[in-house]
């Protein structure tokens, strides 16, 4: 497969719209097409409107963004793209009719995938010029922010779309499942419309709300499939004996007549339930705001998640551990062979992150300038497979002062000077500025002491690590030494 440089996106809408704004966060140039032509000010609109939570899921470096292009014509946009997406609405002879145009356009070894949510491969790719390079890459919304994407190859699909598909897509931070049987409705969506059935039930019945079915899955098994899923959860739940126990002590329970696996009918009276039930959940809020709640959350619970790396967060610490990667290859550390302060963190203050003045709270400038080392370290050689060996520089001082504000949703970035240096300790001297006027908001003095964890005492960092921090100390030699450094807190003298 050729590197992916640009996505194509066959139609636009809510899924096109979400393929869009994760691709381009990620440095991948989108040309969008769409018959249209107002979908153009859509789409735009909705990369701007998922921008401020994908500016929050990671504070791992990244590429420059991509650039936005639309047009009405599918011609242009397949020959223009090295892979393609399609969303177009879920109609069998329109997907297959589109298909088939577009992979008439589309160079041969340009990968054609569809976001559909229930048609088989096989079925679409059958009118395609060159359809082994075509398979089902189904998504989820929002597509900026959950890592899932189903892959489901066709009988026509080789396996070398299938795995390059895959690569492409861990590119751009999702977690690709491939469904190696084509079935209608893939995997996620028949599991999800099993339990949409039995909700379309209990409402029919006047036995639950959608309010209070919504409960019952929030407070409750929503909680623990975040992380674990539906097996792995019942596993736990046979105790030492896991899954043989908990199924022979509750699989007689199957038989019971508790679920009705046909829907009902949808009369207008069920639907009025089904309106009037998520209309009072909303509560007078719009679908904007929903959405941006939803995004909130989805990052906060990645991000957790990402800490004992299970779930969501194992994909997220792996895109992580792969941006660091591509950015100590040279991609977006910040230089050393110019004589200024190195750019180490681009961030946006987040929600959590404010006071009752809506301003950052004092503790989180020094969570930002902490962040802001890892960049740096991984720079000087100092990265996972060195911590592993029980190796790291720990602080033992650090001095902050304030000198402005950052309110919650404002840009910052952060830039080091290198004081001092030797084998064992780093003298560094951080400044944070706000990205809307580049207005000095606080200074971090800091001193780092190299620290063997097995040994528990300081060492000498390795000499190759120590070969580079003293390149940074060659290249900022020519920098004055900033009037804030070594200050000592207090009132002083009169």
């Amino acid at each position: 497969m050729r590197k992916v440089t640009t996505l194509g996106l066959l139609g636009t809408g809510v899924i096109g719209g979400g393929w869009a704004a994760r691709a381009l966060h990620f440095g991948i140039d989108v040309i969008a097409a769409d018959v249209k032509p107002e979908m153009e000010e859509w789409i735009r609109g909705a990369v701007a409107n998922a921008e401020p939570a994908l500016q929050r899921l990671t504070s791992a470096p990244l590429p420059p963004k991509g650039t936005l292009s639309f047009t009405t014509d599918l011609k242009v946009m397949a020959q223009r793209a090295d892979f393609i997406q399609e969303n177009i609405p879920e109609q069998l002879p329109l997907k297959q009719r589109m298909l088939a145009e577009v992979s008439r356009h589309a160079a041969a070894d340009v990968i054609i995938a569809s976001s559909t949510s229930g048609l088989t491969p096989t079925d679409l790719q059958r009118d395609m010029a060159a359809p082994e390079r075509f398979c089902v890459a189904h998504p989820f919304n929002p597509v900026y922010l959950l890592p899932l994407v189903e892959l489901v190859g066709g009988q026509k699909t080789s396996q070398s779309t299938i795995d390059a598909a895959a690569k492409f897509f861990t590119y751009i931070g999702m977690h690709p499942l491939h469904v190696r049987r084509e079935i209608p409705g893939h995997l996620t969506d028949r599991l999800q419309e099993a339990l949409w059935r039995e909700i379309l039930h209990m409402v029919n019945d006047g036995i639950a709300t959608t309010g209070e079915l919504d409960e019952s899955i929030i407070y409750g098994p929503g909680l623990r499939w975040a992380a674990m899923g539906t097996n792995l959860i019942y596993h736990l739940a046979g105790g030492e004996s896991g899954m043989r126990h908990m199924l022979a002590q509750f699989g007689p329970c199957l038989k019971w007549p508790w679920t009705k696996l046909e829907a009902p009918e949808l009369t207008e009276s069920l639907i009025d339930k089904m309106v009037e039930g998520t209309q009072a959940q909303a509560a007078g809020r719009s679908i904007r705001e929903l959405e941006r709640l939803r995004d909130d959350y989805l990052v906060a619970i990645q991000q957790v998640l990402r800490q004992y790396n299970i779930g969501a967060g194992a994909t997220l610490r792996s895109l992580e551990e792969r941006l660091f990667k591509d950015a100590s290859a040279g991609h977006a550390l910040p230089a050393v062979e110019s004589a200024a302060p190195m750019r180490l963190l681009d961030a946006v203050v987040r929600p959590e992150w404010v006071d009752y003045n809506r301003h950052m709270s004092d503790f989180r400038y020094g969570q930002v300038f902490g962040d802001a080392m890892e960049p740096l370290f991984r720079q000087i050689g100092v990265d996972e497979a060195y911590r592993a060996t029980g190796r790291m520089y720990y602080t033992v001082e650090n001095h902050i002062r304030h000198v402005g504000e950052a309110k919650m949703g404002e840009s910052l970035y952060v830039t080091a000077q290198l004081l001092e240096a030797d084998d064992k300790r780093l003298h560094i001297f951080q400044r944070m500025f706000r990205g809307r006027d580049d207005q000095q908001v606080a200074t971090a003095d800091q001193m780092y002491l190299h620290v063997d964890t097995a040994a528990a005492k300081a060492s000498a960092a390795d000499p190759k690590v120590r070969a580079k921090v003293e390149q940074i100390l060659r290249a900022q030699a020519a920098l004055s030494r900033p009037a804030e450094a070594g200050r000592a807190v207090g009132l002083g003298k009169s």
